[in-house]
């Protein structure tokens, strides 16, 4: 971690992380946060401020994936970008203290005040809270007592967004989303299973740059990263516009790479940016790898039918279905002549067409007649061969 008085810039470059890679960055935090290129200059300069913005990150009903998921993204590391601009004064499973002194040091940065919470996984009120405690007190009264002092809060991950998991049916915790408990506050929420630590980074770098959180949809979500369907973006969207569709795992279009729809993608009613910032450094993503968007994004998903094949309305007949086989397309010399031939004729006969009428050529020349230039139809062209063919058939 820098000392106090240390911007970002200088904590990067002492790390090997030169001037250019940082400009990058804040290019790169720009673009991500759907900003005008000029925004990077704002970003750079409110990068390089030597200032801390305090965090508190509590983890309640989760599987600590969202906090994997930040801690190993890199090129530089998004953790170490973060990390190097804020005081992460407490995060149960990154912080060196445990215990008493790791209590004491969460109560002190709540009594500082004027620091950013986040929260990683979902509440659980039910039966007095018994299903979730941590140093003797409940997630909901842990949520209260942090949100009291707190500027904003970020929910990363479904289960604290939405209730994710915990709140699929039965749901014998009550789970709920932070969103759900926390009304006096400005609430932020980045869902997905886990959260893209890209989002996180760019809604950090935007809180810092512009001292207020990124615009929202109604479900809390920054436009910037979930104000689009994941099908309008997606890399087979154009299979799905042709009726290609993978009908059962490992047929020919699904290794073809044909749109997962029928197999139960969620991308036409989930919003995410996954088709454009992917995961693992932008290695690959879900329905890249053959696998249909699950929805993660969306409320209540766990409740989906995840695998269950959707129906498809055949509105045509089965001739015109995706073949079944590699297609083997040859084009032979004689079928490229007969095809040159044709299309040279037609170009060639709406060429003519186009051009004798921009440029009026019938006005543009007196000498010729109304009638001698209706007189150059179809009939009266035929009836002026028929000798030479009469010849032809004579000889």
């Amino acid at each position: 971690m820098p000392h106090q008085g240390t911007s970002l810039e200088q904590a990067l470059s002492r790390r090997g992380v030169s001037r250019r890679e940082f400009l990058a960055f804040c290019g790169m935090m720009a673009a991500a946060l759907a900003l005008p290129k000029r925004a990077s200059a704002m970003i750079e300069e409110a990068l390089a401020t030597p200032k801390r913005l305090p965090v508190i990150w509590l983890e309640l009903q989760d599987c600590a994936g969202c906090t994997e998921a930040f801690l190993r993204s890199s090129s530089p590391t998004a953790a170490e970008i973060v990390l190097d601009v804020l005081s992460v004064d407490y995060h149960e499973t990154i912080m060196a203290a445990s215990g008493r002194r790791a209590e004491e040091a969460k109560e002190a940065a709540i009594q500082a005040g004027g620091y950013l919470l986040v929260v990683e996984g979902s509440i659980s009120p039910a039966d007095n809270g018994v299903y979730c405690c941590i140093g003797g007190k409940s997630s909901v009264a842990l949520v209260e007592e942090a949100a009291a002092n707190a500027v904003a809060v970020v929910a990363v991950g479904n289960c604290a967004t939405f209730g994710g998991l915990p709140k699929a049916s039965p749901n014998p915790t009550g789970a709920i989303g932070v969103m759900d408990l926390v009304k006096d506050k400005p609430v932020l929420n980045i869902p997905g299973c886990p959260m893209n630590p890209v989002n996180l980074t760019a809604t950090v770098v935007h809180f810092l740059t512009f001292g207020a959180l990124p615009e929202m949809d109604s479900l809390h979500r920054p436009l910037f990263a979930f104000g689009h369907l994941i099908h309008n973006n997606c890399e087979r969207r154009g299979h799905f516009d042709a009726g290609e569709f993978v009908r059962a795992w490992g047929d020919v279009g699904h290794r073809a790479g044909w749109c997962l729809y029928q197999m139960g993608c969620k991308g036409p009613i989930s919003s995410h940016n996954c088709p454009a910032v992917r995961y693992n450094d932008g290695t690959n993503w879900p329905i890249g790898a053959g696998h249909p968007c699950i929805g993660c994004s969306e409320p209540d998903f766990w409740d989906w039918p995840t695998y269950e094949p959707i129906v498809l309305q055949e509105a045509t007949p089965p001739l015109t279905y995706p073949s079944t086989e590699n297609v083997v397309r040859e084009v032979t010399p004689e079928g490229a002549a007969i095809t040159g031939g044709t299309l040279g004729l037609i170009a060639g006969a709406v060429g003519a067409f186009a051009y004798s009428t921009m440029t009026g050529r019938k006005e543009s020349n007196p000498e010729v007649g109304e009638e001698e230039v209706e007189g150059h139809g179809v009939e009266e062209h035929e009836e002026a061969e028929e000798p030479e063919e009469s010849a032809g058939k004579q000889e």
